[in-house]
């Protein structure tokens, strides 16, 4: 099994850059490989890092522009060079059995949505959660409350959409986790 981690290019607050750690040696310490954006920066190379130095599967996945601004992570056994972001998100998608966000900026959101959102569509079946450290993701959370409140999103949508707090947390999510039906089906 593998998790595709989204996660911030910066490192931020001391709690946040423990927390991607901790993700990524309990991870590899389950015997969960980790795909994330393949770089060395950030909390993406935290979460990286601290499942190499566990022993963990990590494989990374970055478009060409970024590994010639040279933040490709140099210590990764696999790094899949692809041409775009676009194409990043997609071979990320393929290669995940599920999705966690942490901390991040707007890339992070948008990897987040769009993973939920082809879960959703029915362009794949897997489980997505938020790691919720100090609170990061509450005010998103009251966001998506809501736009189900307004009718914009199924309760079961967002019910679907984890909040876990660390590698255990995830783990028993993804176990249990039971995808709701596509949002578009034929009736």
């Amino acid at each position: 099994m593998r998790v595709a981690v989204f996660t911030g290019s910066r490192p931020g607050p001391e709690p946040h850059r423990a927390a991607a750690a901790a993700l990524g040696a309990d991870l590899a310490a389950a015997g969960v490989g980790v795909v994330y954006g393949g770089g060395h920066v950030g909390l993406m190379g935290t979460v990286a890092d601290a499942a190499l130095a566990a022993g963990g599967e990590v494989v990374g996945v970055i478009p060409q522009h970024l590994v010639d601004d040279e933040l490709a992570h140099p210590g990764l056994p696999r790094l899949d060079v692809v041409g775009s972001m676009h194409e990043r998100k997609a071979r990320m998608t393929e290669l995940a059995d599920a999705f966690v966000a942490l901390p991040g900026a707007a890339g992070t959101l948008e990897e987040l949505f769009e993973a939920w959102t082809w879960g959703m569509l029915g362009l794949h079946a897997k489980p997505v959660a938020l790691l919720d450290v100090d609170g990061f993701w509450q005010p998103l959370l009251a966001q998506l409350r809501r736009m189900a409140d307004d009718g914009y999103l199924e309760q079961r949508r967002l019910d679907a959409l984890g909040v876990v707090g660390d590698a255990a947390g995830l783990l028993a999510f993804v176990e249990g986790y039971e995808h709701p039906p596509r949002k578009w089906a034929a009736r």
